[in-house]
């Protein structure tokens, strides 16, 4: 039954996750075992993207329980394109980490951790039980937390304290949230729940509940004035983590607030989706004096994540199907090339040796190959055409424009031109000028360490030049976030 393939890439990475603890000394056997699961997960999601585009939104009833009252998992578009993109991606950080994670790391269950950390990831994407979302983010939390340490290095203990406690303290609001909601309503069940909300019109009492989930994603995604925990946190462990996390964790965030306010909290926009573009424009802006700021390669990175987190999040607050488009769009766009530019910035500075950029320059003498993907993926994260950048940024302005957000569509603009200095400033600070680099250095070998960035930066040039095949499918998702029936039907069968 096509259902079935609506649990598969959890199943997938649960199993495979279980079976490498039992390899914990075969590195090689864990590395043959992840890629050969990681790419069978993408294909099978790449089968899901077309079920659901030729079927409509498939589910899966577990135990064959029928919704509101059992726990179902719910596919898609949306949440289709989010599972491939974090497959994509995680195939990608695999392949790097085999040449740059280091033994030691590999053996203290590393690709263990990773398998874990897509279940929690895919389930958030995919169940339709406000619960089961609490659920599925503490198993990515989880997993998280263990990889944020692995190495056990003294700033990775420092910032990992401050990690855990922002994360124990929002998913403590999220429980409280839920109960509350469950009082309230008597369901937890999402299109049960959308019903229930609509029926009622949504009162004051829904709307607190809503704000206060809110809080508990804007904590996730880093959304000003959350964001807090961002920049040490995601500095610390190395490179491949980063970019992990940099294109997965917060953007579990980002759904959950596209989910819960399109499908359940969208009666009073005039008061819930205001606060929320006020928050997204902050966290814009922040998210750019940062970026250019800071003359560190991970933190300049690192805002720039922040400044994407609020250009998507501020598409909720978009009434047109064009706005819904760019903001699904620019999210696959950013997990794909935050990965490509993390994993970039982990081959620099294994060079360099360090993160500073004072300290960095010349490199393009001997690097070359390494010199002319970064600076593609700078222009794409700024989004200069014809790269998947500018066709998020374009929708987005477009329906900035329709919706007559013009404050967004200035400050989208520039923070565009914000981010291409930031980026450019990367470039021209490695690359260019005299090399810092002493003789006795001598040339480090980037054998095997440049194919997963290509992959991406691949995968990004195919999402600006190959827009016209990928419009359909992110059109489909548009549809069905700016009309929830789609989604109720569905799942209750009406």
């Amino acid at each position: 039954m096509t259902s079935n393939f609506v649990i598969i890439p959890l199943l997938i990475p649960f199993v495979v996750g279980v079976v490498l603890i039992f390899f914990k000394d075969n590195i090689k056997l864990q590395r043959i075992i992840s890629v050969l699961s990681l790419i069978t997960t993408t294909a099978f999601a790449s089968y899901l993207v077309q079920l659901v585009q030729s079927k409509g939104v498939l589910t899966h009833e577990l135990g064959n329980w029928k919704p509101p009252f059992g726990i179902i998992l719910v596919a898609d578009m949306f949440a289709s394109l989010l599972v491939l993109t974090a497959s994509v991606v995680t195939l990608c950080c695999v392949l790097f980490a085999f040449q740059t994670i280091g033994e030691k790391r590999e053996r203290f269950y590393f690709y263990s951790f990773v398998q874990f950390l897509l279940v929690g990831v895919f389930g958030a994407f995919l169940t339709g039980d406000i619960f089961n979302l609490f659920v599925f983010f503490e198993v990515m939390l989880m997993s998280s937390y263990a990889l944020i340490v692995i190495g056990g290095t003294k700033a990775q203990l420092r910032e990992s304290l401050k990690y855990i406690l922002v994360n124990v303290i929002s998913s403590a609001l999220f429980v409280i949230a839920v109960a509350y909601l469950y009082a309230v309503t008597g369901t937890l069940n999402m299109a049960d729940l959308s019903q229930r909300i609509a029926e009622a019109n949504q009162p004051g009492i829904l709307t607190t509940i809503g704000m206060l989930l809110f809080i508990v994603f804007a904590l996730k995604a880093a959304l000003f004035p959350m964001y807090f925990w961002l920049p040490g946190s995601y500095s610390a462990p190395p490179p491949v983590i980063i970019g992990l996390f940099g294109a997965l964790l917060t953007k579990v965030g980002v759904y959950s607030i596209f989910r819960t306010f399109t499908l359940l909290f969208y009666h009073h926009p005039e008061f819930t989706h205001q606060i929320i573009g006020y928050v997204a424009l902050l966290t814009i802006v922040v998210g750019a004096v940062g970026a250019i700021a800071y003359s560190d390669v991970n933190k300049i990175l690192i805002y720039n994540i922040i400044i994407a987190v609020g250009v998507i999040v501020y598409g909720v607050t978009l009434t047109t199907n064009a706005g819904f488009e760019g903001a699904i769009y620019y999210l696959i766009h950013d997990m794909i090339i935050k990965a490509a530019l993390f994993l970039l910035a982990g081959s620099i500075i294994r060079i360099t040796g360090t993160t500073k950029l004072k300290k960095m320059g010349g490199l393009i003498k001997d690097y070359p190959l390494l010199g002319w993907m970064f600076f593609i993926a700078t222009i794409s994260l700024a989004g200069i055409p014809p790269l998947s950048g500018f066709i998020g940024k374009f929708l987005l302005v477009q329906g900035g424009l329709e919706s007559e957000s013009y404050t967004f569509v200035g400050v989208l603009l520039v923070s565009s031109l914000l981010v291409l200095y930031s980026a450019i400033k990367i470039f021209m600070s490695c690359f260019w000028g005299e090399p810092k680099l002493s003789s006795e250095h001598g040339k480090v070998s980037l054998k095997g360490i440049l194919y997963p960035s290509a992959i991406l930066l691949a995968v990004s040039v195919f999402l600006g030049l190959g827009a016209e095949a990928v419009i359909p499918y992110v059109s489909t998702a548009a549809q069905t976030l700016m009309d929830p029936s789609i989604y109720i039907q569905s799942v209750l069968k009406e």
